[in-house]
């Protein structure tokens, strides 16, 4: 460890040949005088741990070389002899902050090294406790920090911060710019830190600072920039982490106190916070946008998946379409000819409009398929949208010889859900067990509560799905169908996972294909 430094200060030289010996054999380094204004000059450019000062001296007394001690080095431990100890001479020594009080002469040589430790303990338990109070509201900033995911509202943030817990009333926060040479750009500040930056070279001597990658400590003597801004006293801590390089600037005006070491501290914790709380807030805005594309991109595939579903079911059911019309067109040729009877020309008349009433339905239920659905889910009878969508493929699976079985207990609860997203899913099933029997088969359809959810299952005798293919039929444009689009189940699985649902493939040892639709059920 290094040696602590101490200044002893005495106008009696015997006194601080004595205080020299006692301190340098105890394993201290000892600096000496008995003028106290070379005391002072010395203390305005070395370091010093502790000053050891009497109190009674023709130029200057020891409290005056406290004070001017703690205003050039304000993390300095101070201990005061005297000797003529009284409680008044205590109490003065107190209300001026000294760590330490020892009479003259001394009775044993332990004794001033006794005194010396404690006084650097002291001073040192003073500065922890400073240093613990000046963090605790940091505590507060760093939640604000965390809290605010937009990345261009955390300059604001941070300027406010420095100001409110360093009281200065100057502060900047620079950001190097990739796009501009690697510039520092000016994001956000308070008082004279825009002066400072258009002033001629004072953008270069920025740059160096923020290049130095160390705090700096700077005063108006030191550097001239300051001093034509009025700034008194000022800090600097340069960022350069997680792809973040930055500049944080705090500045107090002359006249005011100077800064400490305890605020360039202060300063250094802030924006270490402040850089954590940037990277977060751009992996949240990362993440935003990414959410954004996977809802756009969700959205394209519902649409997409939808089209091409209506187009397999509208190519299914055209010959639905095709016979009305041109039972109407039949209907309304036969009425046109002359040597009918009136009575035979209602009758195909009372034809064509049964034949259009028929045409009506089937394409009101296109329409409705088409429909979008409400956004937020609702409260939905799933026998009503089962027996829509069975409605709709009717006329295919009577046409394959596909025979539909439904089993719904009449109790069974209504389920949260959005009515066109669940005629989308039970299409999307249905469709896949039509093209799974060609030669016709077996289709049940089962439903039933279990535990806050309602479970349908959609079992076929179909041709199946193979074992190694199962792993991956949620996965989009995998098709185990020639001219599949291989987005159904994708699209029908996104879609009930969105409603706080699951759809998946059961293996059981049935023959044909087997999914269960599992939906939350509704409130009351």
């Amino acid at each position: 460890m290094n040696k602590p430094v101490v200044l002893i200060v005495d106008d009696e030289a015997g006194i601080v040949k004595l205080c020299e010996r006692l301190l340098t054999r105890a394993g201290f380094r000892a600096s000496t005088f008995t003028e106290p204004k070379k005391a002072m000059d010395y203390l305005r450019g070395e370091r010093v741990d502790l000053l050891l000062v009497d109190i009674r001296m023709p130029e200057v007394d020891g409290f005056g070389m406290v004070a001017f001690a703690k205003e050039h080095q304000p993390d300095i431990a101070t201990l005061v002899m005297t000797g003529f100890g009284t409680v008044e001479t205590a109490i003065k020594a107190l209300r001026r902050g000294v760590d330490g009080l020892i009479l003259k002469p001394f009775e044993k040589g332990s004794e001033l090294v006794e005194a010396a430790r404690l006084a650097l303990a002291d001073s040192q338990r003073k500065r922890d406790a400073a240093h613990t109070e000046a963090l605790r509201p940091l505590f507060d900033v760093t939640k604000a920090f965390l809290a605010e995911t937009r990345p261009e509202r955390l300059p604001k943030l941070i300027v406010d911060a420095v100001c409110s817990h360093l009281r200065c009333e100057n502060a900047a926060y620079y950001q190097r710019s990739e796009e501009d040479g690697g510039a520092l750009t000016l994001l956000f500040k308070r008082g004279q830190a825009q002066i400072m930056h258009e002033a001629g070279d004072a953008e270069k001597w920025l740059q160096n600072i923020s290049k130095a990658n160390l705090p700096l400590k700077a005063s108006e003597a030191e550097y001239p920039l300051l001093e034509k801004n009025k700034i008194g006293s000022a800090l600097f801590v340069p960022i350069d982490h997680s792809g973040v390089q930055a500049l944080v600037f705090a500045g107090r005006d002359k006249g005011k106190s100077v800064f400490r070491e305890i605020d360039l501290d202060t300063l250094v914790i802030l924006a270490r916070q402040a850089t954590v709380a940037i990277e977060n807030a751009r992996l949240y805005a990362e993440l935003r946008d990414y959410i954004q594309q996977v809802k756009d991109s969700q959205k394209a595939l519902v649409q997409a998946e939808k089209m091409a579903a209506a187009g397999r079911l509208t190519a299914s059911i055209a010959h639905e379409v095709n016979n009305p019309l041109q039972a109407v067109r039949n209907c309304l040729h036969l009425a046109g000819r002359d040597d009918l009877s009136e009575a035979k020309q209602d009758e195909y008349f009372g034809l064509a409009q049964t034949e259009l009433e028929r045409l009506t339905t089937t394409v009101q239920r296109m329409l409705e398929f088409y429909r979008p659905g409400t956004i937020a889910p609702k409260k939905v009878d799933v026998q009503e949208v089962l027996d829509h969508v069975l409605g709709l493929m009717r006329a295919q699976f009577q046409k394959r010889n596909i025979t539909v079985n439904t089993f719904l207990p009449k109790n069974l609860p209504s389920v949260m859900s959005v009515g066109a997203q669940m005629q989308q899913v039970f299409l999307n099933l249905s469709l896949n067990a039509y093209d799974a029997m060609p030669a016709g088969g077996i289709l049940d359809i089962k439903a039933r509560k279990s535990k806050g959810y309602v479970e349908i299952i959609f079992q076929d005798d179909g041709i199946g799905i193979a074992p190694k293919d199962q792993p991956n039929i949620f996965e989009p444009f995998i098709s185990t169908k020639e001219g599949g689009t291989g987005l159904g189940l994708t699209v029908s699985y996104n879609i009930i996972a969105a409603l706080g649902g699951e759809l998946e493939f059961i293996s059981n040892n049935q023959a044909g294909a087997c999914f269960q639709v599992t939906l939350p059920i509704g409130g009351k």
